[in-house]
């Protein structure tokens, strides 16, 4: 049955399609990864640039503020309660950092590689 010339000829074509098949399906894979890749790596510099910013803004803030504050409570004073503000926030920060950092990377992290 296998011995026809047809047959074997059909079997021989039939593997180099699915050899090509497989290549194209490497291809496949490896442009899916790099584009993952570049997606995380832009929203890991973009987050960084971003948190980047927004810290020279809240330090020259804080300055201001301080300083503002000074004049009627004292510099030691009013930096003292800029310096609380901050710690509260650092607090929040760790007793929200499920809801607030982990669960919305883990999201956005598993959205963009199970997509």
């Amino acid at each position: 049955m296998f011995s026809n010339d047809q047959n074997i000829e059909t079997i021989g074509q039939l593997v180099d399609v699915l050899k090509h098949y497989a290549g194209l399906q490497k291809e496949y894979i490896k442009l899916g990864t790099v584009e993952k890749t570049v997606r995380i790596l832009t929203a890991i510099a973009m987050t960084v640039i971003l948190g980047l910013l927004l810290v020279f803004v809240l330090v020259f803030l804080s300055f201001a503020i301080a300083f503002a504050l000074g004049p009627t409570l004292g510099q030691v004073a009013a930096f003292s309660i800029v310096s609380g503000f901050h710690f509260l926030i650092f607090l929040l920060f760790i007793v929200f950092r499920k809801q607030w950092i982990e669960r919305p990377l883990v999201r956005f992290l598993s959205k963009l590689l199970l997509s």
